[in-house]
C-alpha cells in the first residue's frame, strides 16, 4: 500500500481466506468498490470481496491538523494504532450482542515515525442515518442504542446523526467507533455524547433536529433509569 512501509494486519479468519493489503486497496475491488456518499471523509466505501460486504475505510485525520498530515499519525506501537484499537474494540463488543457493526479486517503501514491505517467493518443491511430519518418516529431505537453502550461502559468519540444509523426492521446501531472506548464511561463523559448528539441534529435538521432530538433524550433517560448500572 505504502513503498517502504513496513505493516500488519488484523482480520477475522472465519470471513477472509487470504489475507493480503490488497483487501484494503478500494482500486482492487474494481466494480464492487462504491464510494460512501455521507461521511467518511472521502476516505471510505462499500466493497464486496470473499467476505460478503463491507465498508472499506481509511483513517483520515479532521480540522486543522489535517493541513499539516490528513493521514499520517504518530507511532506509538502496532496495539496502539487507530486500526487495531477499533477492531479489538468492536470484537469485543459484537461478542457482547451490542449494536454495532462486526470487524473484518485492519491494517497499517508504518514508515519511519508515523503510520497509516485502514479498516473493514461489516456492511449493514438496509439501513440509514437518523440524519435522514428525523420525519420517522425512530427516536426510541435510537435512544436504546446509545443508552445500551453507555451501560456497557462504551464511549463513542463522535457520536452524531450520521453515525447512528436504523434498519428496515426499526433497529439502530451505532458505527464509527475511531478512538472509542470501553471500560467505564462518566456521566460527564455521557452527557458529552448527549450533546455532541444534539448539535449534529440541530445541524442537519435546525428546528425539526432539535424535537427530534428531545425525544431522544426523554427516551434515552427513560432507559438508562430502567437499567440500573
Amino acid at each position: 500500500m505504502i513503498p517502504g512501509a513496513a505493516g500488519a494486519m488484523l482480520y477475522d479468519a472465519a470471513r477472509i481466506g487470504r489475507p493480503g493489503p490488497e483487501l484494503f486497496d478500494a482500486a482492487a475491488y474494481g466494480a464492487q468498490a462504491e464510494p460512501v456518499a455521507a461521511g467518511g471523509r472521502q476516505a471510505a466505501w462499500f466493497v464486496q470481496g470473499e467476505f460478503g460486504e463491507g465498508v472499506l475505510r481509511h483513517y483520515r485525520r479532521g480540522g486543522l491538523v489535517a493541513k499539516i498530515s490528513d493521514r499520517g499519525y504518530f507511532w506509538l506501537g502496532a496495539d496502539r494504532t487507530r486500526s487495531f484499537m477499533e477492531f479489538r474494540l468492536l470484537e469485543s463488543l459484537a461478542a457482547q450482542g451490542l449494536p454495532v457493526p462486526a470487524p473484518v479486517a485492519a491494517a497499517y503501514w508504518r514508515q519511519g515515525l508515523t503510520y497509516r491505517a485502514a479498516i473493514i467493518v461489516q456492511r449493514l443491511p438496509d439501513v440509514r442515518p437518523l440524519a435522514l430519518l428525523l420525519d420517522q418516529a425512530v427516536w426510541d431505537a435510537a435512544a436504546d442504542a446509545v443508552a445500551r453502550l453507555h451501560l456497557a461502559g462504551v464511549w463513542h468519540a463522535d457520536l452524531n446523526a450520521f453515525n447512528i444509523l436504523v434498519d428496515t426492521a426499526g433497529k439502530a446501531w451505532v458505527i464509527d467507533f475511531d478512538r472509542g472506548q470501553q471500560g467505564g464511561v462518566s456521566t460527564p463523559a455521557r452527557i458529552g455524547n448527549m450533546r455532541r448528539l444534539r448539535r449534529s441534529l440541530e445541524k442537519v435538521g435546525g428546528a425539526a433536529g432539535l424535537a427530534f432530538f428531545d425525544k431522544l433524550e426523554a427516551s434515552y433517560r427513560r432507559y438508562m433509569a430502567s437499567r440500573p448500572d
